[in-house]
């Protein structure tokens, strides 16, 4: 069984895969402090919860927080008996390498959604992940990931806003009855669900015109079926795009060994 593990700024992730679909999927706060017996524990009992009765032969990690990754190595040693593949790091291929300025380091994120999102549905795509930022990644048409648009998250602008504006208040992310608000709350949730729709359609218009050919529109991340149901800004939603690559990266490094 292959153990999928995405560790992203707010959550982490992790899934069992048994070769066609997956058993189950958790997610936890990501702590950098949390120890590798700490993961362990929870882990466990989460799979006993589950009456999953399974033995993990193989762990992939994509993290965007570095202080991470040494605790879920030591978890894969210590509990599971093998060497996690890492994806960034030199001993993890990809199938397709970015092609990008040289000595920029995508974030693994990026580049995993660039692998799942082309095993999918082929090149020429666009990649919307809405998560701790709202990234937009470019696939070509081999397969490559050529670049992209990060912007602030929209929980992290609510936020701060929140923060900077001491007489907001903190508002969650959801789709408003109207446009126009009639109260402070009402207004604070139009300005984020409405200016993000807007952020999505001008970014994924002008890339479509600055590539200059038909282009898919992927939506992924915790927010993409929310910001799904303001317009047709997707052409596919795709909840578990990143565990989806992870997965196909894995059996490429596997096939090339």
């Amino acid at each position: 069984m292959l153990l999928t593990i995405d560790c992203g700024n707010t959550n982490t992730t992790f899934s069992i895969w048994d070769g066609g679909a997956f058993l189950a999927t958790w997610r936890t706060s990501t702590e950098w402090q949390r120890t590798a017996d700490q993961y362990y524990v929870w882990l466990s009992t989460l799979m006993k919860v589950r009456n999953l009765d399974v033995t993990i032969t193989d762990v992939i990690v994509s993290s965007t927080v570095p202080r991470v990754v040494f605790n879920l190595r030591v978890l894969a040693d210590r509990y599971f008996n093998c060497r996690p593949l890492v994806v960034g790091k030199p001993e993890c291929r990809l199938p397709v390498a970015p092609r990008v300025d040289q000595g920029t380091a995508v974030g693994p994120d990026r580049l995993v959604n660039t692998v799942g999102a082309f095993d999918r549905h082929g090149g020429d795509l666009i990649v919307i992940d809405f998560g701790t930022a709202t990234t937009a990644d470019v696939v070509d048409t081999d397969g490559a990931y050529v670049g992209g648009v990060i912007a602030p998250g929209v929980n992290i602008s609510l936020e701060a806003f929140h923060m900077a504006a001491a007489a907001l208040p903190h508002v969650d992310v959801s789709k408003p009855d109207r446009v126009i608000g009639t109260n402070t709350v009402a207004c604070m949730q139009s300005g984020a669900f409405w200016g993000y729709i807007g952020l999505v359609k001008e970014i994924t218009q002008r890339i479509k015109s600055e590539r200059g050919r038909p282009m898919t529109v992927i939506g992924t991340g915790g927010l993409a079926s929310l910001f799904a149901q303001g317009d047709t800004l997707f052409d596919r939603v795709e909840d578990d795009l990143t565990m989806h690559g992870l997965t196909v990266i894995h059996r490429y490094n596997k096939d090339t060994t």
